[in-house]
């Protein structure tokens, strides 16, 4: 199967690695074998999950550009069926070693391409900007989550990234989907987040998920232990609702548990 999901937004803060960690998450403990790709020279994703990016010894970057192979630096996470490519740091140059490539674009569909069989889903943390290398994680792409906040300015900047979207649909990769647009940050004590959430569905309507993430102060926390918000307190709020979204990516997706590379495999 092996599906591959970017989450995306330019806009910094909006919840995206927070997304890709622990959907990825939710998906693992559903059983689906599954993959996250950090690509975002911050590697808060790689931390996210347990490990140092200082002391990671080959990263995305290196696959990339050095034509390492992925399956060989790929960690496991503790996180049973998780697994992820770490960052690191060297990342930030690869926008400027890629511009002179040939098929600069596809240099990470390249790689994707190598390990696609062993997974049921490849989640891809893309950076809060829309360079060189997030274009190659939606060229890899079958689809992308947008996380949009529940706050103030949510839709700043949307329409630059659907825009983006849709110049690689018609130069890069005509069957780049738009997975759907995620709520993330709601709290509904207050106005404006519940003015938000019915802003975003009046405007984009079915592109949106049904779950919504909530404020949740496991959410922050998790990260800073190393470990998913299930691993970290799998009945926090945080949990449930990205155990919820994994559910409702599956059920959208029309995927059963026995088509997973894990029963297959165990068949």
């Amino acid at each position: 199967m092996g599906k591959v999901i970017s989450i995306a937004n330019q806009k910094g803060g909006v919840g995206k690695t927070t997304t890709a960690i622990n959907l990825a998450a939710g998906l693992a403990v559903l059983e689906f074998k599954t993959l996250i790709i950090d690509a975002d020279p911050q590697a808060n994703a790689t931390s996210g999950v347990g490990f140092d990016h200082k002391a990671v010894q080959s990263s995305i970057y290196d696959c990339i550009l050095n034509e390492v192979k992925p399956e060989d630096i790929i960690l496991e996470t503790k996180t049973p069926h998780l697994d992820i490519i770490p960052a690191h740091i060297d990342l930030v140059g690869a926008e400027i070693e890629l511009i002179n490539l040939p098929h600069r674009e596809q240099k990470m569909k390249e790689v994707i391409d190598e390990i696609k069989h062993l997974y049921d889903f490849i989640i891809i943390d893309c950076s809060p900007s829309l360079g060189l290398i997030t274009v190659n994680a939606l060229t890899a792409s079958n689809s992308v989550i947008v996380p949009v906040q529940c706050e103030y300015f949510a839709l700043e900047g949307l329409g630059k990234l659907l825009n983006t979207i849709r110049i690689v649909q018609s130069n890069l990769n005509p069957e780049l989907e738009m997975e759907g647009i995620l709520l993330t940050m709601f709290d509904k004590r207050l106005r404006l987040s519940n003015q938000v959430v019915e802003d975003v569905r009046t405007h984009f309507q079915d592109m949106v998920f049904q779950t919504i993430i909530a404020r949740n102060t496991t959410l922050g926390e998790a990260p800073s232990f190393g470990e998913t918000v299930i691993m970290f307190d799998a009945e926090s709020r945080g949990a449930q609702n990205y155990l919820d979204m994994a559910r409702e990516l599956i059920r959208k997706n029309n995927i059963r548990k026995e088509q997973s590379v894990l029963h297959t495999t165990k068949a």
